[in-house]
């Protein structure tokens, strides 16, 4: 099944010359496929490389103006898949928008403090940068009715939708083909740094996490039950965020002392990964009504936070809480517009928080169930 990345537009539409796009992905979200579509379709001179070969490092090592030339002359488009794995990517990024009249750059990579650690700030001004996530609800529902998506809803919060699952037919090689990119891929760039030996204490670190999925989290418990310190426990979860595992949503507050500001949330990205790390997959109705919350709060701020990159919006997301225990699942700013949702996987309505109310008049309030989910996701 062909699933149109909404990205691609985005992108396409921002090929420019003196511009450069890095592309941003966990392993095995489709991040090649979708360079050698935007590639295939370029109708000018264009030629794309592989950092991960020795032949594409060697050919651009030699960071000089006549190299560049030499190589790049007349090249309108030039595609640079893996592109964390060549050297100092991105001053020589930079020297070839700058020096070679017309060359337009698109550059992926899986892990950002790889490529934007090295690109960022040799490319300011010069670059955009796009996040490929798993395939969104929004991009699956152009290939399938609502229909059939609300009707296989209880599959994606066990399974989520990363895309070489749409050609796997049946559950048992999904949890397979889940588990295999837990155990080969979703760590490699953050083993391969120096200081990071132990893969044993990330894979419990993501294990801690994935049942506190909703909670606020605790980086000192964290540390202690982990036996690391509150500096590494730190660490691991920044590395987490970097390479496109979790997300972290921090405490909203601008007019009550008492609302929580200091804690922080943690989601996955997918929730195959989360149940493919606790190496559990039982059918969501088998499941808890607490197990079945966790997986319904964490699907929906997913696919928001999916919308967000798919769309470039410069949206913020928070959590809200006061010390008196009222709450509210996700805050999302925009333009100094204030949305507040509630996540519940069953019938309950909750009203919204008096003191939410109080401090936020002006702010909209929904609660996102099984029943109108489809709105706030397409």
């Amino acid at each position: 099944m062909d699933i149109k990345r909404i990205l691609k537009k985005q992108i396409t539409d921002r090929i420019k010359p003196q511009k450069v796009m890095l592309i941003y992905g966990a392993r095995r979200v489709g991040k090649t496929l979708l360079l050698k579509e935007i590639f295939n379709e370029f109708k000018g001179k264009k030629i794309i490389l592989n950092g991960e070969s020795s032949d594409t490092v060697r050919m651009i090592a030699d960071k000089s103006i006549s190299n560049y030339k030499r190589l790049f002359a007349g090249i309108e488009l030039l595609a640079i898949d893996e592109a964390q794995y060549i050297p100092d990517i991105g001053m020589k990024l930079k020297l070839m928008v700058d020096e070679i009249p017309g060359l337009s750059i698109i550059a992926t990579g899986s892990s950002s403090f790889d490529l934007q650690n090295q690109a960022g700030e040799p490319l300011v001004g010069r670059c955009t940068r796009f996040m490929l996530t798993p395939f969104s609800i929004k991009e699956l529902s152009e290939h399938q009715t609502s229909f059939e998506i609300i009707t296989n809803i209880d599959h994606y919060l066990v399974y989520g939708n990363y895309p070489e699952l749409i050609s796997i037919e049946s559950s048992g090689e999904q949890a397979r083909y889940l588990t295999e990119i837990v155990d080969s891929y979703l760590l490699k760039d953050i083993l391969a740094i120096d200081g990071i030996k132990n893969a044993q204490k990330m894979h419990d670190l993501l294990r801690l996490i994935a049942y506190q999925v909703g909670s606020e989290v605790s980086i000192d418990e964290l540390g202690k039950s982990l036996g690391i310190s509150r500096n590494t426990a730190e660490r691991y979860l920044d590395l987490l965020q970097k390479v496109f595992v979790l997300y972290k949503l921090g405490g909203y507050s601008k007019n009550l002392r008492k609302e929580v500001t200091k804690s922080s949330k943690w989601y996955f990205q997918d929730n195959g990964i989360r149940n493919a790390i606790l190496r559990d997959f039982r059918p969501f109705s088998e499941r808890s009504d607490e197990e079945r919350g966790i997986l319904w709060e964490n699907f929906i701020i997913s696919e928001r936070m999916k919308k967000k990159h798919n769309e470039m919006a410069n949206t913020n997301m928070y959590f809200w809480r006061t010390y008196d225990q009222q709450e509210i699942d996700l805050l999302e700013e925009d333009n100094n517009n204030l949305s507040a949702y509630e996540m519940k996987a069953g019938k309950k309505n909750p009203k919204v928080p008096k003191a939410f109310v109080n401090a936020y008049p002006n702010a909209k309030y929904d609660v996102i169930n099984r029943e109108n989910f489809w709105e706030y996701i397409i």
